[in-house]
């Protein structure tokens, strides 16, 4: 089975498992701000669920390729939407800031809950 690790977590998924389901089955934190509620649950219109990811996945949708070539997404041609990316082997997840998750501000790394909790206060 291969696992995924994002936000200080490591789970094991189906193979070709939807990554989108995976990580919010799994409590992560896939969505930043209001876009937790404000989503599209999955059918790629609204790209909130933009991640980069490491590892064996999927090939993207032509749903996704139309997305990410409108504005904010057009840029991000590293990352994918977690609700289009099926996972293929072992995966490492990291979520940017930003309502989209279009920032270049990491949120939470594959191994850490939350970059801006650990780095707040410091100087």
């Amino acid at each position: 089975m291969p696992k995924v690790t994002a936000q200080g977590k490591t789970f094991d998924v189906a193979y070709e498992a939807n990554l989108r389901e995976a990580l919010l089955d799994n409590k992560i934190d896939l969505y930043n701000g209001a876009a937790s509620v404000l989503n599209c649950y999955g059918h790629s219109s609204c790209g909130s669920c933009l991640i980069e990811v490491e590892g064996p996945v999927s090939e993207p949708t032509k749903a996704e390729k139309l997305r990410m070539a409108i504005p904010p997404h057009s840029q991000h041609h590293d990352r994918r939407l977690a609700c289009q990316t099926k996972v293929l082997g072992d995966v490492r997840v990291t979520k940017f800031d930003g309502h989209f998750g279009t920032g270049d501000e990491i949120a939470w790394t594959p191994e850490q809950d939350s970059v801006v909790k650990a780095t707040a206060g410091k100087i």
